[in-house]
């Protein structure tokens, strides 16, 4: 049985890779990934806000020493409380390429077509066999359309292509009005990859303090679905790379991931919860069910769940929609809701 996989254009022993995470903010942490069995590691990210604060001395084109932004900036991490800042980054991408035999991947931060994209050379020329652009963002601009963001996303994965020869993977979130449509701006765009999706983290508020408070839970496999789903409409149809990131827990969800159509699966969440050898679990888990169904390669059994062969996708995502509703009741109470179930001797519910 081949386990071997294809990721942007890196030969990977098998799909399960380490996604950007605390993991990546040590260089012992990163060998630990790959004795765990890691087939690559996704450092990080470097933000936008760490690079044009250092170069620029400006977070948002808002100027640090101006007292007329100090609440907006106030907010942001000092430099300190960042693990790395840009040069030190840079640094530790070649540190972390010499200490391992696994790809090394990149990864910046940000949301705006500009000058910081420049420092994607740097890491470029520090070791990286890969960018990963982590492009997140809430528009809370009550005035910006739809197209603009998405506009402003594709011509960073343009720039990036422009300055790099190294793969540029795109990760994102699923919250676009049409994500087929910016997936495929994205391939226009040139990129090599993508990967679904970028966690939407969200604020609290706390009823002591009555002010917001930020807190972060690792994913479960509650979250897979949906990008199962977008896997399967996005399979064959795109020419980037396919990666998922969140959900991830049991090797069931891995082979769900490659099924829909995934080229490489990024874990988080699960090898913070089990540790860095858990990724053995997961390609045994893998083994395992291509044994038992006979299927002799990862790249055979890739796609077999996705919409590539369907003729309408949407007209079958909308008879999923209908009959998912239609099933609901029956699922959650085996009987009709309207007491028309017959009772039985004895039955006084």
């Amino acid at each position: 049985m081949r386990t071997d996989t294809s990721y942007l254009g890196l030969r990977l022993s098998h799909p399960f890779i380490a996604g950007a995470s605390p993991f990546g903010h040590h260089l012992d942490t990163v060998r630990r990934l790959e004795d765990g069995g890691c087939a690559a590691v996704v450092l990080h990210s470097l933000f936008e806000e760490q690079i044009t604060a250092a170069r620029q001395g400006r977070i948002r084109h808002m100027d640090k020493a101006d007292v007329a932004f100090a609440r907006s900036l106030a907010a942001f991490p000092a430099a300190e409380e960042y693990p790395l800042g840009p040069d030190a980054y840079a640094e530790h991408v070649r540190r972390v390429k010499q200490a391992v035999d696994i790809p090394v991947v990149g990864s910046l931060n940000g949301t705006s077509p500009e000058s910081w994209l420049k420092f994607a050379r740097v890491i470029e020329q520090a070791g990286a066999d890969a960018i990963e652009l982590n492009l997140y963002e809430v528009v809370a601009d009550l005035h910006t359309p739809g197209a603009v963001v998405e506009e402003r996303l594709a011509g960073i994965v343009r720039e990036v292509k422009r300055i790099l020869r190294i793969p540029v993977s795109v990760k994102v979130s699923p919250f676009f009005t049409a994500f087929g449509h910016m997936a495929r701006q994205f391939d226009e765009a040139g990129a090599d990859g993508l990967v679904l999706f970028n966690r939407f983290y969200q604020t609290d508020i706390d009823l002591t303090t009555m002010k917001v408070c930020v807190h972060v839970e690792l994913s479960s496999a509650s979250e897979l679905l949906l990008r199962l789903h977008w896997l399967a409409i996005l399979y064959g149809r795109v020419r980037p790379s396919l990666a998922i990131t969140g959900g991830i827990d049991q090797p069931e969800d891995g082979i769900k991931a490659i099924l829909s159509g995934a080229d490489a699966v990024q874990m988080v969440s699960a090898l913070l919860r089990y540790g860095s050898k858990y990724i053995d679990v997961m390609r045994q888990g893998l083994l395992e069910w291509m044994e038992r169904h006979e299927v002799p390669s990862v790249d055979e059994m890739r796609g077999d769940a996705s919409l590539q062969r369907v003729t309408d996708p949407a007209a079958l995502e909308r008879a999923g929609y209908i009959r998912t509703l239609q099933s609901w009741e029956k699922e959650k109470y085996g009987h009709p809701l309207d007491g028309s179930r017959t009772h039985t001797a004895g039955d006084d519910r």
